[in-house]
C-alpha cells in the first residue's frame, strides 16, 4: 500500500516524458499499480478481515458448516498446512489435473470457508495444488501437525464432530473426492450355455491411517450405507441400495 506522495511522484515522472519502465525501476513500483493510479490516485480503504470464529471468545464455527465438513474430508485425504516463513499459513489440497470439476469444488469450499481469503491454483506435475494463505489454518483444522497423517492420532474435536454429524454427506463426499473413487466392476456367468457379461458399480475409499478410515465408515454408518473391508487400507461399498445412496449424494469425480 503505497502513500499518496509516492503515487504523485510517479506521475509526475511519467508527466514529464518517461516511460513506464523506467518509472518503475526508479521508483520501485510495477507498471501495473502506476498505471491504476492514472484512474485513481487515492489509494483504496485496507479492508478489515473478519475474526477466525474459533479465535472468538464463544469458539464458534465456520458459517458454511456444510462447505466446511466437504473440506474437512478433502484436507484429511489430500491436504497439509504447512508454515510460511514470514508468518501464517498455507493450507493446500492435492487434486489430480483429470478432475476439474474437483478442483473448482475445492476452491469454492475453500473461500465459503474463508471468504475473506484468497486461493490460487499451482500447477504440479499430473495434479495441481489448490492453494490458500491465512494465519487460521491450524485453528479451523487442529488435526494439523508434524509427521504425516497416518503415523500419528487423528481424531474431530467435540465442535468438527457436530458438523459432521449435521452435513455427514458432505464429509464423504470430501473423503471419497480425495481418497476414494467409484469404478465399474464385472463378472461373467454363464446362462443357458451362453457366457454373459455383468457389470455393477461400487465405491472405494483408500487411505493407510486406520483414524481416518473409522472417520470414514463412522459417517457410512450414521447414514445408512453398508460397508466392508476389502484389504487392510480399503473401505468398499458394493450392495445396491448403498452405491444407489452414494451415487445420489456424492457421485463419481469429474
Amino acid at each position: 500500500m503505497y502513500d499518496v506522495d509516492t503515487r504523485k511522484r510517479a506521475l509526475s515522472l511519467i508527466a514529464q516524458g518517461c516511460s513506464l519502465n523506467s518509472v518503475s525501476k526508479q521508483v520501485g513500483i510495477s507498471r501495473a499499480a502506476i498505471r491504476e493510479w492514472r484512474t485513481r490516485i487515492e489509494p483504496l480503504p485496507r479492508m478489515q478481515a473478519p475474526p477466525c470464529p474459533r479465535c472468538l471468545p464463544d469458539r464458534g464455527v465456520p458459517d458454511d458448516a456444510a462447505a466446511y465438513s466437504y473440506l474437512l474430508g478433502l484436507y484429511l485425504g489430500d491436504g497439509c498446512i504447512s508454515a510460511h516463513p514470514r508468518g501464517g499459513y498455507h493450507l493446500r489440497i492435492a487434486c489430480a489435473d483429470a478432475w476439474p470439476g474437483l478442483i473448482e469444488s475445492c476452491r469454492s469450499a475453500i473461500l465459503a470457508v474463508r471468504p475473506e481469503g484468497s486461493c490460487c491454483i499451482l500447477q504440479k506435475q499430473g495434479y495441481v495444488m489448490v492453494t490458500s494463505y491465512g494465519r487460521h489454518w491450524p485453528c479451523l483444522f487442529p488435526q494439523h501437525g508434524p509427521g504425516k497423517k497416518h503415523e500419528r492420532k487423528i481424531a474431530l474435536e467435540p465442535w468438527q464432530h457436530e458438523i459432521v454429524d449435521a452435513h455427514p454427506w458432505e464429509f464423504i463426499r470430501g473423503l471419497v473426492h480425495s481418497d476414494g473413487c467409484r469404478i465399474t466392476n464385472w463378472t461373467s456367468r454363464l446362462v443357458n450355455g451362453e457366457q454373459k457379461r455383468y457389470e455393477y458399480p461400487r465405491y472405494f475409499f483408500t487411505n493407510v491411517s486406520d483414524d481416518i478410515r473409522q472417520l470414514y465408515v463412522g459417517a457410512l454408518d450414521n447414514v445408512g450405507v453398508e460397508w466392508k473391508q476389502a484389504n487392510t487400507k480399503n473401505i468398499s461399498v458394493a450392495k445396491r441400495a448403498s452405491v444407489a445412496l452414494m451415487d445420489l449424494h456424492v457421485g463419481p469425480k469429474y
